[in-house]
């Protein structure tokens, strides 16, 4: 059997696209590479699709934010417009698409270890986003379940993808993310909004929120991830756990926390001093251990 050909490597982009629009369509046939432990997953369900079901499916795409993505977005696509049916989960996604036609469309994957190879910054500034997302999507299902929320699932799944913009600017543009990286590193006092507008010409936040309905995204996922609802509880999960995951990222110590309590112990009904226990009960990133070579 001869060799499978070699993909190409891929083309980054080194300066900033002239306005939001620009930035949309260059992602919206963008190539999206996924974990390299997803990748080898699927091909070992792949070899064995008779004997696979949504469950065992959704248990491979679940932990890979950038499958999720992928998988979402192409079952978007596939609702007619206006449709009652929802496909908000994975495993429902996967049920209306069916499992024989999952595997004909998303072939064998490129992996995000060999796209950024030879970008060892960006790897790393990627790999520490990728943990905070799984531990914002963990934080959120905790005051989800404790709240008895029946929207649980997709909560979860909003504040894993929340940051599924700027997992998709480390990819396609390193170097300028690592720009941003380093000048919040020079200056604790640099608002991100303003480096983002200054290196990438916009906001990442202002993006996300572009892509989502480019995507036609669940309407339900892209109102739990837009801050602007956000009185709604649901939305409050989503937004308290994605600062927490950010506040907490280098430890509990950071001066911000404090208020984070009071906020989540409003959101949960309980007593501040009970919630840093609760956080480090849920605090179980699964990532850490399948996570970038």
């Amino acid at each position: 059997m001869p060799a499978a050909p070699v993909p190409p490597a891929p083309s980054f982009l080194i300066a900033p696209l002239p306005h939001i629009g620009a930035w949309t369509h260059y992602f919206l046939n963008a190539e999206i590479p996924i974990l390299a432990s997803t990748a080898q997953a699927l091909e070992e369900l792949r070899a064995k699709e008779d004997d696979v079901d949504a469950n065992k499916l959704t248990a491979v795409i679940q932990v890979d934010p950038l499958m999720t993505l992928k998988l979402l977005a192409r079952i978007a696509s596939l609702r007619r417009l206006g449709s009652a049916t929802e496909t908000e989960s994975i495993t429902t996604s996967l049920v209306l698409m069916g499992i024989s036609p999952f595997f004909r469309h998303f072939g064998p994957q490129r992996t995000v270890e060999d796209w950024l190879a030879n970008q060892p910054e960006a790897m790393q500034g990627l790999q520490n986003l990728l943990i905070r997302a799984e531990r914002a999507g963990q934080f959120a299902l905790g005051f989800a379940v404790h709240r008895a929320d029946t929207d649980a699932t997709i909560i979860h799944q909003a504040a894993f993808l929340n940051d599924f913009a700027e997992i998709l600017l480390w990819l396609h543009a390193p170097t300028l993310m690592v720009k941003i990286q380093q000048a919040q590193a020079a200056d604790s006092t640099l608002r991100s909004s303003v480096i983002q507008r200054e290196v990438l010409g916009v906001e990442i936040s202002d993006l996300r929120q572009a892509l989502m309905n480019l995507w036609h995204l669940p309407e339900l996922l892209i109102h739990i991830s837009d801050e602007r609802h956000a009185e709604r509880s649901n939305v409050q999960c989503v937004v308290l756990a994605v600062r927490l995951a950010r506040h907490s990222a280098n430890g509990w110590e950071n001066a911000a926390l404090p208020d984070d309590y009071e906020a989540i112990a409003k959101l949960l009904n309980a007593s501040p001093r009970v919630i840093p226990a609760f956080l480090h009960k849920i605090d179980h990133p699964i990532l850490e251990a399948a996570m970038l070579g």
